[in-house]
């Protein structure tokens, strides 16, 4: 898979010097500097130490099965026009290296929602799925008769975990969604207005991409 993170940090240089520190022990296969300029510092069949403790579907240690993409931004602005062009220019050709698909395109905090939030909010993940570099909800909310207000009940909580957890999301067998799993999805699935859209949201992308369709060697 591939994993995107923003570096959190005052600029590319500084970012640079940390993800080469042996003593930080963090890398990254990528950096992308606002301005567009790329660095490689780890090769693709290499594993680096980017994404730490978590999951996604079956894959417990992500860091040997993901190349980690870090994007210049400290997550509380939008990310620049030529960093989002190379970070267009970079994806299709590591997908197509190592055989992965879209929605095996994910963000740091989907999986590890308990202690991570980038790439964040203002990472444009619907623009990468126009390209076919990730994937997008197509659907819309069933009618249910009922006050939205009212819509989080037992059941459709243990639905929308069910659905989360047929993503890829680290929902534990049986178990209900966490807070912080729900901001995580509502983050990157950007503009889900009200509990029906978010499960219906939820519940297509398990049905359209179940995140261990594929042989988890593959």
């Amino acid at each position: 898979m591939v994993v995107i993170h923003y570096t959190a940090m005052d600029g590319a240089r500084a970012a640079l010097d940390r993800l080469c520190d042996p003593a930080a022990e963090v890398s990254a296969h990528y950096l992308i500097g606002a301005d567009g300029t790329l660095w490689q510092m780890v090769d693709e069949d290499m594993r680096a130490w980017h994404a730490g403790a978590g999951q996604w579907g079956a894959v417990t240690d992500v860091n040997s099965r993901s190349i980690g993409i870090e994007l210049d931004n400290r997550g509380d602005h939008p990310f620049a026009e030529r960093q989002m062009q190379r970070l267009e220019w970079l994806l299709p050709g590591i997908l197509d290296r190592w055989r992965i698909p879209p929605e095996r395109v994910i963000g740091h905090a989907d999986m590890a929602p308990a202690r991570k939030r980038d790439p964040g909010h203002r990472f444009d993940w619907c623009r990468l799925a126009r390209q076919g570099l990730s994937v997008w909800p197509q659907c819309k909310p069933r009618e249910t008769g009922s006050d939205p207000r009212d819509f989080w009940t037992a059941h459709t909580m243990q639905a929308f975990a069910d659905a989360l957890r047929g993503f890829g999301y680290p929902v534990p067998p049986g178990g209900l969604a966490s807070p912080e799993m729900r901001d995580a999805f509502c983050a990157r699935f950007s503009g889900l207005t009200g509990g029906p859209e978010i499960l219906a949201a939820a519940q297509d992308l398990a049905a359209r991409f179940p995140v261990d369709r594929r042989p988890a060697s593959a």
